[in-house]
């Protein structure tokens, strides 16, 4: 039932081996990266979870770096004069080539204050017409051994049947000695670890014309994590008693709809979450963008399913393509992980709702009706003990917007959380707004 769970190894039920982050800031040459790059902030030295979230966002931090045939202006960084091309095979289009011209932008070097074992890079872009992107990452192992370039996503706003130019997709089969890419996570191999990254992003367009993507924002979430089975419940904070108005979407009343993504609406949590946020934004597409969908029950959900696609993975459980998807009409949108509900509870207090990465057994986690091996539902709030209400898109697995709202408790669902997936959650908020005080996560 969930985006995640008919393809491994990426569920996140084998995200229990990965290791879980939090904690201290990323260096940038040397020093703290700060103000239109990042929010990083020291180590929580009582915390063995590290989290460290760079950010490069709007023409000030995009001046930063190497480019090519690209310049910052107006929202971000758009071609500039390129005079590199590229012949790309789109393996989901028959094989079916096109040239297309080429500016790279390159990011500093970024010194982590720990060494990661996962990153996972997100971004918003604008993709006009047939143009579209391409998002890396290297990084330097322990033994001074510097990684080649590890795709992290192909993206575009639309597909080829829409009018954009390519049909989005992860990249299958990078895996090296040392790190390996599973969809949209770069997760380094026995003990090696990774420091002194950069950060890649190709803008594309088809060779002579004149239309550019516009990168806005780049983020990478650098994680290094403990294997725990388990993690204490937190301490309620200045959250309990708070309750966000997002509207109550379930995934099941789609099952059965439009099965070439993902086999349907009963795999579409991450995409009916995601379109739970935008509307609680007041952003969702507009009636002309949903006016190919069929039935028009929530068709919302079906057109982010559609946009959120992964042609490799095959689902619509990619993090960093929903949150790409969710940065339209105004948003902003990056994946990053957290420690506990305490440091939910920040945002939930600025009235930013999350989407959470939870896998768990029905007899682990009180109220749910159905075991997942991956599932997403969206953080709305705390009732007064601090347990928190979800909208739980699959809840009881039952074709009811009503029975989408629920309250879990809190120790289980952390549980559910942070050990099983690290944590993750996609943050979705209007361009421009303020987010509470960093804790490194954002």
């Amino acid at each position: 039932m969930s985006d995640r769970s008919r393809h491994l190894p990426h569920p996140d039920d084998v995200r229990l081996s990965r290791r879980a982050f939090l904690g201290s800031g990323l260096a940038l040459g040397g020093a703290l990266v700060t103000g239109a790059a990042s929010r990083a902030v020291a180590d929580v030295a009582s915390s063995s979870r590290r989290i460290a979230l760079v950010r490069f966002s709007g023409p000030a931090a995009f001046a930063r770096g190497a480019r090519d045939g690209v310049r910052p202006a107006g929202a971000g960084l758009v071609l500039h004069h390129p005079t590199a091309t590229r012949v790309y095979a789109d393996p989901f289009a028959g094989g079916a080539s096109a040239t297309y011209d080429v500016g790279t932008w390159v990011s500093p070097v970024l010194r982590n204050t720990f060494r990661l074992t996962e990153l996972i890079a997100s971004w918003n872009a604008d993709t006009p017409q047939r143009s579209w992107i391409e998002v890396e990452v290297r990084g330097t192992a322990e033994d001074g051994t510097r990684t080649g370039w590890f795709v992290l996503g192909r993206w575009c706003r639309t597909d080829p049947d829409q009018g954009g130019a390519i049909f989005r997709t992860s990249v299958d089969d990078q895996g090296t000695d040392i790190a390996t890419v599973w969809t949209d996570t770069l997760a380094t191999r026995g003990t090696h670890t990774l420091n002194d990254l950069q950060l890649r992003v190709r803008l594309m367009r088809p060779h002579g014309g004149q239309e550019t993507p516009v990168l806005r924002q780049v983020t990478a979430v650098c994680t290094a994590l403990p294997s725990d089975a388990t993690v204490p419940t937190s301490v309620p904070g200045p959250g309990a008693g708070r309750v966000l108005a997002v509207p109550p979407y379930s995934q099941e009343l789609h099952k059965g709809q439009y099965p070439q993504w993902d086999n349907g609406g009963e795999a579409w949590c991450s995409p009916t979450s995601t379109a739970m946020v935008l509307d609680y934004w007041r952003r969702g597409p507009s009636a002309a963008e949903l006016s190919w969908v069929t039935p028009m029950k929530d068709p919302q959900v079906a057109y982010a399913a559609r946009n959120t696609f992964d042609n490799a993975y095959d689902g619509c459980g990619n993090w960093p393509f929903n949150t790409a998807y969710a940065a339209r009409n105004g948003l902003r949108g990056f994946v990053t992980r957290l420690r506990s509900l305490r440091e939910a509870e920040d945002l939930i207090v600025a009235g930013i709702p999350i989407i959470t990465s939870v896998s768990f057994k029905a007899a682990e986690l009180d109220g749910a009706g159905y075991s997942t091996n991956g599932h997403l539902m969206v953080l709305r709030g705390f009732d007064r003990a601090g347990n928190p209400i979800m909208n739980d898109p699959a809840s009881h697995l039952i074709a009811d917007n009503a029975q989408v709202p629920v309250t879990y408790n809190r120790g289980q669902f952390e549980n559910a959380w942070v050990p099983h997936s690290g944590g993750t959650v996609y943050v979705i908020h209007p361009e421009g707004m303020a987010l509470p005080k960093g804790t490194g996560a954002w």
